[in-house]
């Protein structure tokens, strides 16, 4: 049998047909846009994604043979606010992940409600990316948008319910709007009255490779496929990714470099990070993880190669860069181009160069770019070190880790040995792997990792690169602390 991972993505919808053992037959990548109606805001058309899985989809089953297509598993973008009225009909374009539009929510529920009490009732504290605020926002500036509300749906579970017919969502997800009591795994009934909504307006809750459903007579139609096809909740992004690098044991870490960046850390029980730095979520394997989420990762990459150096050749721009400058660079960069979350919770924070002079070069601002990634991802690291986890090792995915110099600076910058998973496909292998154990080909998400996780690759860590990179990063962590007040003045 075969198996269909979406991978929901920010900029791209891709999907992946994989076989019982594990092995992808073919990837079809489908964009859309993304608005940005004002600074700092970010939106799509819920539409667009269902579009471009339909194109997609029908791409994928080219020359295959539909009926062998036994699930489908889908991951996607988090904390993203799907709102849909009493006919299922979207009410507004998706509030995204990325948006910064929630700072006086933010401030609210950090402030007024307080970060101890959203730590008791969620696990976390407010982040603008988080839904919850969203919802605020939509409450204090569309009251006739918010009036109209009957579902509140995710990215991915929006196109499940187009799959299915059923309003799902799974743990993993639901973990980032900042509605669900992590610990127990079920709706926060304290935080739906402070957002003002009841809880018939959530989804069903579900584990992640949990069946929600079989497709719709109108969704077989649109794909292709036969209505006998299982739909399981799916993931968010991260945990889709953890699954598909097979970090989903106690202790398992993975960071990934894709439009954001990661630094995820599988745990078997429930635990809370006293600073409230890292978010603690459930796991798509049934657990729980810690995670550190910052805003701007390979986008930083994408931003200054193709807006600043106008040169989408991202290889060959990497080339310019001697591998002797690595540590002896002497341009900083700060990757906060839309605000930072882990860990300075700052929607104000903004992007920075410096350290430049009359003889710098596109090279080394390049270079600064991408070891200003690693450092920002480092910072995650350094909160989870403090709270004595051991992270030597590290699964490495997402599009920026395919580049071997970046890979050689994550090392070396934070300071852990990267292992390379042999699939490359990060969030929407991870959402096939569910589908494989909702349709009964493994007994559980472990089981399977175990089976179709290898590894091709590691890249260690070189003590006097390492060396290097901490003394800069003892700079580097001095730049947000100097600027946060001009920051916010500007």
């Amino acid at each position: 049998m075969n198996y269909i991972g979406i991978d929901l993505g920010t900029s791209a919808v891709k999907l992946l047909l994989v076989d019982g053992a594990g092995q992808v037959k073919k990837t079809v990548t489908e964009e859309y846009p993304l608005y940005f109606p004002q600074p700092g805001w970010s939106e799509q058309n819920p539409e667009d994604w269902w579009n471009a899985v339909c194109v997609g989809v029908k791409k994928l089953l080219a020359g295959e043979d539909a009926a062998a297509v036994a699930g489908i598993g889908c991951a996607g973008q988090m904390h993203g606010l799907v709102a849909l009225d009493a006919q299922d009909r979207v009410i507004r374009p998706a509030i995204l992940w990325n948006d910064g539009r929630t700072g006086e929510e933010v401030d609210y529920l950090n402030n007024e409600i307080g970060k101890a009490v959203l730590s008791a009732r969620t696990a976390n504290i407010a982040f603008a990316g988080f839904t919850a605020p969203k919802i605020l926002w939509m409450r204090h500036h569309e009251p006739e948008n918010f009036a109209r509300i009957r579902k509140i749906m995710l990215p991915k579970d929006y196109i499940n319910y187009l799959l299915t017919g059923v309003h799902s969502c799974d743990y993993s997800d639901a973990s980032g709007m900042l509605l669900l009591d992590v610990e127990h795994k079920r709706w926060s009934a304290e935080m739906l009255e402070v957002c003002g909504i009841a809880e018939d307006v959530m989804p069903a809750l579900y584990e992640s490779w949990q069946v929600t459903g079989t497709l719709c007579p109108e969704a077989a139609a649109a794909l292709g496929l036969p209505e006998t096809v299982k739909v399981v909740a799916g993931a968010g992004d991260n945990a889709a990714a953890a699954v598909g690098t097979g970090t989903v044991n106690d202790g398992d870490c993975n960071i990934s470099v894709g439009t954001s960046g990661t630094v995820f850390i599988a745990a078997d029980n429930f635990r809370v990070d006293p600073f409230n730095a890292l978010h603690a979520f459930a796991h798509a394997g049934g657990g729980y993880h810690l995670m550190g989420c910052m805003l701007s990762a390979a986008s930083c990459n994408k931003w200054f190669s193709d807006e600043i150096l106008r040169d989408k050749d991202y290889a060959a721009l990497q080339a310019e860069i001697d591998p002797a400058l690595l540590g002896k660079n002497r341009v900083f960069f700060l990757p906060y181009l839309m605000g930072e979350r882990s860990p300075v919770n700052d929607t104000a924070a903004r992007g920075v160069f410096m350290g430049m002079s009359m003889d710098t070069t596109r090279a080394e601002m390049l270079l600064a770019v991408l070891e200003g990634v690693a450092f920002g991802l480092r910072d995650s690291v350094e909160v989870a070190r403090a709270l004595g986890l051991e992270i030597s090792v590290s699964r490495l995915c997402g599009g920026g880790a395919k580049s071997p110099l970046w890979q050689k600076i994550l090392a070396n910058a934070i300071s852990v040995e990267l292992s390379l998973p042999a699939a490359e496909e990060g969030p929407g292998y991870g959402g096939a792997m569910l589908a494989m154990v909702g349709c009964g080909a493994y007994e559980n998400v472990s089981a399977c990792a175990a089976a179709l996780v290898r590894e091709k690759g590691r890249v260690a860590v070189d003590p006097a690169l390492k060396a290097a990179y901490d003394e800069k990063y003892r700079i580097y962590k001095r730049i947000y602390p100097s600027l946060k007040e001009l920051f916010h003045a500007m």
